[in-house]
C-alpha cells in the first residue's frame, strides 16, 4: 500500500515470476528453490553474481572457468541484467532487479557444496583462488575469510587491509568472500533492504560471527596471497556519484541499528611499530 495524503494505491510487494521460453524468472529470491535441505555435493559453490557490465563478466567467468577446481560448481545471478554468453553453469534470472542481498539470497539458495565463495565480476582470477579459502574454513573458530580485510575499532568507520600474513579482522570485503553454506542458512537470509552492494559485506561478515552477545564471536581471516586481479566492483562503476553516496549511508545505518553495541565484533588497525631513524 502506498500512502499519499488522504489516497492510497496498491502494489505488488514484490515483481511476479514470469516463464520466459520455458524459463522462469523469479520475482523475489524466496521462490527459487533452495537446496538447504540437500547435502552438500562438493567442497564450495562459486556465487557469481552478474552485473550490467557483460565484458567484465565474460572476463571473470573465463579466467575462473580456467582455475576452478575439480568438484567445484558455480551458480550464475542474473539479477535484472542480461547474461549474453554461452555458460554450462546454473543461470537463475530475475524478472526486474531485485538488489543485491536478494541476488546474494539467491546464489545461497542454489549453493550446493560445503562452502559458498561469493565472486563479484571485478575480480579476475589468475589461479585457484577458491581452494586455499575454503582450507580456512575448516578451522571451527573461523566464520568468514577472503583476501582483503575490514579493520574497524568502533563499527562506524572501516579501513581496507590485505595483510602480508592470515590475519583477524572485523569483515571481509564483499568482492570475493568465503563461508559455509550451513551457516548461511542458520543465520540467513541476507537483510534485502540491501539493495546495494556497500556495507552488505559488513553486515554479513558481523552476521556470520555473531554467537550472541556475552559470547566469543567467530573470526573474520584474511587470506594473503591469492591469485587475482582486482578492478573496480562492477556495481560502483555503473552507479552515479550522487545515489551511490545516498544508498552507501542508508546501508551503514542498517549495520548500525544492528550492530552499533557491539564494541566485541570490533577489531581495530593493528598497531605499526617502527624505529626512529
Amino acid at each position: 500500500m502506498i500512502d499519499a495524503g488522504t489516497r492510497f494505491r496498491l502494489e505488488p510487494a514484490s515483481p511476479p515470476s514470469v516463464d520466459v521460453g520455458g524459463e522462469i524468472r523469479y520475482g523475489r529470491s524466496d521462490a527459487v528453490p533452495s537446496r538447504f535441505d540437500e547435502p552438500p555435493a562438493g567442497a564450495a559453490t562459486v556465487v557469481f553474481l552478474a552485473s550490467a557490465d557483460d565484458g567484465a563478466n565474460r572476463r571473470s567467468l573465463a579466467a575462473l572457468d580456467a582455475v576452478l577446481p575439480a568438484g567445484v560448481g558455480a551458480v550464475i545471478v542474473a539479477d535484472g541484467v542480461d547474461v549474453g554468453f554461452e555458460t554450462d553453469h546454473e543461470v537463475i534470472r530475475t524478472s526486474a532487479p531485485l538488489g543485491r542481498g536478494a541476488a546474494l539470497n539467491i546464489g545461497i539458495r542454489r549453493a550446493a557444496g560445503d562452502a559458498v565463495v561469493v565472486i563479484d565480476p571485478s575480480v579476475v582470477p589468475t589461479g585457484d583462488v577458491i581452494s586455499p579459502l575454503v582450507e580456512a574454513l575448516r578451522e571451527p573458530t573461523v566464520a568468514v575469510v577472503g583476501p582483503i580485510g575490514l579493520v574497524s575499532g568502533d563499527l562506524r568507520r572501516f579501513e581496507e587491509v590485505a595483510p602480508t600474513s592470515a590475519s583477524d579482522v572485523a569483515a571481509i570485503q564483499g568482492e570475493l568472500i568465503a563461508f559455509r553454506r550451513v551457516d548461511a542458512a542458520a543465520r540467513g537470509p541476507v537483510d534485502e533492504g540491501f539493495r546495494f552492494s556497500r556495507y552488505l559485506d559488513v553486515w554479513l561478515s558481523l552476521i556470520l560471527r555473531d554467537e550472541g552477545e556475552g559470547a566469543a564471536p567467530r573470526r573474520a581471516v584474511a587470506i594473503p596471497g591469492l591469485p587475482f586481479e582486482r578492478g573496480e566492483a562492477a556495481s560502483l562503476g555503473l552507479t552515479p556519484v550522487a545515489k551511490h553516496d545516498r544508498l552507501a549511508r542508508r546501508n551503514a545505518y542498517r549495520v548500525l541499528d544492528r550492530f552499533r553495541t557491539r564494541v566485541d565484533l570490533a577489531v581495530p588497525a593493528p598497531v605499526q611499530s617502527g624505529v626512529d631513524s
